[in-house]
């Protein structure tokens, strides 16, 4: 497919990037370090560490690490929150030249023994109000040492002491839990100067992460992503946003879960990169928390996703966020899920800045497209592709899809995946001999070289031989006055060999499902209509707030 986007970058954004810049995250995390001495590196709850104090705490973490006998490419799960603790922890495992596993700490018994044990994961750093999920399976699994924290342990001494406290005593957050040789992060920490850290070598082709994708089609695979990839991506990324910003200056509002690869690498490793201040969000979901830090945060940067965002704006208060901003808000991105207009315009009459939608995937480090940042209102488009990265639209016959036309997305680049841990068949099966990974997403081009989501691939509903695409229906139902979410599925019919289900969230109590019925046959043929309503309070999601079709599905079968 000939690079047509090119044509519509933004002045200044390069072609293509230099790989070489930095031969690994260690190298990039420790040369932002020396850079940014002394400016403020992650804040949490008006706590700050400096890069300096990161710097310094990594270096011990990571000591204390090797002084446990963990070598080079062994793998440490990282099952945290957005806390100081996590780029410590996260930093130093990396500076040991170990690998890292990020694991949901909101994970249940079973998912979370599927994934230490499939990682071969040998010590895990873990939240305690979670320990006890890890108590249950750790027998089951390769893990030989455990560092737990709490929330307020790289706070101040007075307010670690009062937050922790409050968290386990006054609000009983804590569940009792029993791990016997498990080390108190605070003491690894301690302990780390005891230890002369060795600086193990770490190039662009070792391992970084295996970072598991969110299980949303079955069983979660660990995506093989080097330092390489990562590196990659954040110069791919960094490319794009030059024109925004400048180093050392930015500050960017993180709510989305590190250990999710988006706010991963768009938050974490590229702000690092850039100097930025890091704000992490420990709770989104508490809204009056998060809506009061972002009041006296002067933010200029911030991620999310449609749901995070239409919760702000529904939320009290949240219209004098931008007067406490002063006009700091550069760019405001959304991605992990398709952004829905309506969100898009009420953020951006409030904000006075455009949400910028891309697209990403696990296995792509993550990002593949972005709209650019110089648009002036939202495009429905998922954007262009990003420096350095190449795109092909397959057809259903395996050929490249005719212009215009929808075609499975393939993506081949440096932030590609090396491939899935200890699963040939199915790395075989997602990239070809000359690297082109195939998505498993629907999207089509238009001639200016922008993209458009269509749907996922696995989840086309087939009726009567007709295709319906579920986001198209998803669509009609979200602009209908009184819903508030919407999730639509194909279940099997005698008829037609599958029909169009949907799962609703009403904001309106007195919506009926024939009106709902009624008001799609106005905007859609009949076929792709939905055959049968089914009223929520809530639908299943991921960790950053996609609806899951799958359990949609599992739950009427």
């Amino acid at each position: 497919m000939q690079p047509i986007w090119l044509k519509h970058y933004p002045q200044g954004v390069p072609a293509a990037v230099d790989l070489r810049r930095f031969a690994s995250l260690k190298e990039l995390f420790e040369q932002s370090c020396r850079k940014f001495h002394d400016r403020p590196a992650f804040t949490s709850m008006g706590a700050t560490l400096t890069y300096a104090e990161t710097d310094r705490l990594s270096r011990d973490f990571a000591a204390y690490l090797q002084g446990l006998g963990l070598k080079p490419g062994e793998r440490v799960a990282i099952m945290l929150p957005n806390l100081l603790q996590y780029p410590v922890a996260l930093f130093g495992a990396l500076r040991a030249g170990l690998v890292v596993v990020n694991v949901n700490p909101l994970y249940t018994a079973r998912e979370l023994r599927h994934q230490l044990a499939d990682s071969g994961a040998v010590a895990v750093v873990v939240l305690e109000n979670f320990a006890h999920t890890l108590e249950e399976i750790i027998g089951e699994t390769a893990v030989r040492h455990v560092v737990t924290t709490q929330i307020g342990d790289l706070f101040p001494p007075l307010k670690r002491c009062l937050v922790n406290f409050v968290v386990k005593r006054v609000k009983h957050m804590v569940p009792p839990w029993r791990l016997p040789g498990a080390a108190r992060f605070n003491a690894a920490l301690k302990a780390g100067p005891g230890h002369a850290m060795q600086d193990v070598p770490v190039g662009p082709d070792d391992i970084a992460f295996l970072q598991y994708t969110g299980g949303t089609t079955g069983v979660a695979k660990g995506a093989v992503l080097t330092h390489g990839n990562l590196v990659a991506n954040v110069e791919q990324t960094s490319a794009w946003i030059g024109i925004k910003f400048t180093e050392g200056e930015e500050v960017i509002v993180t709510p989305l879960p590190l250990y999710h690869i988006f706010a991963l690498t768009a938050n974490l490793l590229t702000f690092v990169r850039w100097g930025a201040n890091n704000v992490l969000i420990a709770n989104p979901r508490d809204l009056p928390a998060f809506i009061g830090e972002l009041k006296k945060t002067r933010f200029s940067a911030i991620t999310g996703v449609t749901t995070l965002y239409r919760l702000l704006l529904d939320a009290p208060g949240f219209e004098q966020v931008k007067a406490a901003n002063g006009g700091a808000l550069k760019v405001a991105v959304a991605g992990g899920m398709a952004l829905h207009p309506a969100v898009a315009e009420r953020w951006q009459k409030l904000m006075g800045v455009p949400l910028i939608e891309g697209y990403g995937l696990t296995e792509a480090s993550p990002i593949v497209c972005a709209n650019p940042l110089d648009i002036t209102g939202f495009t429905g488009a998922i954007g262009l592709p990003l420096p350095s990265t190449e795109i092909l639209l397959r057809g259903e016959d395996g050929t490249e899809a005719a212009p215009g036309a929808p075609g499975e997305l393939c993506v081949r680049g440096p932030q590609v995946m090396r491939g899935y841990w200890n699963l040939p068949e199915e790395t075989a099966r997602a990239l070809d001999a000359e690297g082109w990974l195939a998505t498993g997403d629907v999207v089509r081009m238009d001639e200016r070289g922008y993209f458009y989501f269509v749907d996922r691939k696995k989840d086309v509903i087939n009726i009567s031989g007709f295709k319906v695409w579920p986001g198209e229906v998803e669509e009609v139902l979200l602009h209908l006055p009184g819903i508030k979410e919407a999730g639509v599925v194909g279940m099997p019919d005698e008829k037609s060999g599958e029909a169009v289900w949907a799962w609703v969230v009403k904001s309106d109590p007195a919506l009926t499902e024939q009106q709902i019925i009624d008001a799609c046959h106005a905007q859609l043929a009949h076929y792709k209509t939905p055959h049968k309503i089914l009223f929520r309070d809530k639908l299943p999601k991921s960790p950053i707030g996609k609806i899951l079709r799958r359990k949609l599905k599992e739950e009427a079968t």
